[in-house]
Formats: structure tokens, C-alpha cells, sequence
């Protein structure tokens, strides 16, 4: 009976009160004070971070939480500081809440990172082509799908990778990658092919650094005669 008395006071408390408390809670992150505590928030987690100072940026990213429990960056920036720490468990599970939150290819490649620092290959993999099919236009994600697809031993998909992340910044390092996996294959052809490449990208490099920069003229600001309108046109005279 005490049970079903309890039960019905707590259905009381969830229909009535708890509606109450979210709206105070949505009305108070609207309010200056709120959104300046929030900003000193960050500023101390973000200086933590840089100082080193691990256990201050998590008290401060924890705090924020608490206000806020749908920051996606918040969680974020609390998964890079885990996987700092080496807490990966913790790490991930940040991630995946910041991404369920907010579909950030960021969240989704951190998450990446860190399969691929634990040995799990196969969801690294998986990790980076979905951070690619959602933003398919950053290098780093190519090559972390590479080194993903190396570890599984699969040299032609990791080079497809390299491929793609040299289409869009074409740097001899990944050339270099894309050399040492050749080598591993034992592809002759295929070494032979990108020595030609680096070779060919390292004098263009050399000559884009040769090249004198030209400093470019300001344009000159057109001089405009002032018409006096006090003067009146030999047209307009009335003859006498």
C-alpha cells in the first residue's frame, strides 16, 4: 500500500512540478547572468586544457553539463580530454552522446581516433566513413580511414583513402604513405609510379616557393570634380 501511495505522489510530482521546473530551467538559460557564467565556463575549461590542468577542464565541462545536458560541444571537448587521459571508455561514450545530439562529423572521427588508439580496426573504420559521407572534404579524415584500413589489411582501400586526401591537399607525406603501402604489396609498377609522382610534386613545391610574390596596387580612389550648382551654364543665359 506505502508502495502505490509513493508511486502515485511521484506521478503527481512529474505531471504538476517537473513541467515547472524545465520551463524555470529554459527561462533562466535565456537570462545575461546565465550566459556569462557559461562563458567563463568555457574560458576556464579551455585554459585547463591548454595548461594542462585535466581536473580543473573537467569540473568546469561537468558544470556546464549540469546546466546544459544537450551541449554536444561540451561533450565533445570532455571526450578529447578522456582520451587524453587514456579513459577511453569514457571517451567514447562522450562522443557518441555529442554526436546522437548533434550530428557532428567531428564527434564521429574523435570516436574514430579512438578505436583505431584501442586496436578495434573494423569500427575505426566504420567511425571515419561516416564522418566522410558527412563532411567529405577534409584530408585528415582520409588518412585515419587509411591507417584503419592498413591495420586491417586492406593496402588497396587504404591507398584509395590516401588517394582522395592527396586530391584535396596534395602533400608529399601522403605520397610517402601511399609508397610505404606499395612496398608492403610488393608493387613494383606501383612504386615506381609514385617516386615519379613525389618527385614531380616536390619540383612544383620548389618552384611555387621560388616564385617572387607580387605585391598588388592599391587601386587609386577616382578624383570627382565638384559642380558649383551657383553656376549657371553658358546654355541657360537668356539672350539679350
Amino acid at each position: 500500500m506505502t508502495a502505490i501511495i509513493v508511486m502515485i505522489i511521484f506521478s503527481i510530482f512529474l505531471i504538476f512540478f517537473y513541467p515547472l521546473e524545465f520551463k524555470h530551467k529554459k527561462e533562466e538559460q535565456k537570462s545575461p547572468k546565465y550566459t556569462a557564467q557559461m562563458k567563463k565556463l568555457w574560458q576556464v575549461a579551455q585554459t585547463s586544457m591548454k595548461e594542462r590542468k585535466p581536473l580543473r577542464a573537467e569540473k568546469a565541462l561537468l558544470t556546464i553539463l549540469k546546466f546544459d545536458e544537450k551541449n554536444a560541444a561540451a561533450y565533445n571537448r570532455l571526450g578529447i580530454l578522456y582520451a587524453k587521459s587514456q579513459k577511453y571508455d569514457e571517451a567514447v561514450e562522450c562522443f557518441e552522446i555529442a554526436q546522437s545530439l548533434d550530428n557532428n562529423p567531428s564527434s564521429i572521427h574523435n570516436a574514430g581516433l579512438i578505436y583505431l588508439e584501442t586496436g578495434e580496426y573494423e569500427k575505426a573504420a566504420i567511425a571515419f566513413e561516416q564522418a566522410i559521407a558527412l563532411e567529405g572534404d577534409v584530408p585528415a579524415r582520409f588518412i585515419a580511414l587509411a591507417k584503419a584500413e592498413e591495420k586491417l589489411g586492406n593496402y588497396k582501400k587504404a591507398i584509395s583513402a590516401l588517394e582522395e586526401a592527396y586530391a584535396l591537399d596534395t602533400k608529399i607525406s601522403t605520397l610517402r604513405q601511399m609508397l610505404a603501402l606499395y612496398e608492403l604489396m610488393d608493387d613494383k609498377e606501383g612504386e615506381a609510379e609514385i617516386v615519379a609522382r613525389i618527385e614531380e610534386q616536390t619540383a612544383e613545391d620548389a618552384k611555387k616557393k621560388a616564385a617572387p610574390i607580387k605585391k598588388l596596387r592599391r587601386p587609386q580612389p577616382v578624383k570627382t570634380v565638384k559642380k558649383d550648382p551657383k553656376i549657371i551654364k553658358p546654355s541657360h543665359l537668356k539672350r539679350i
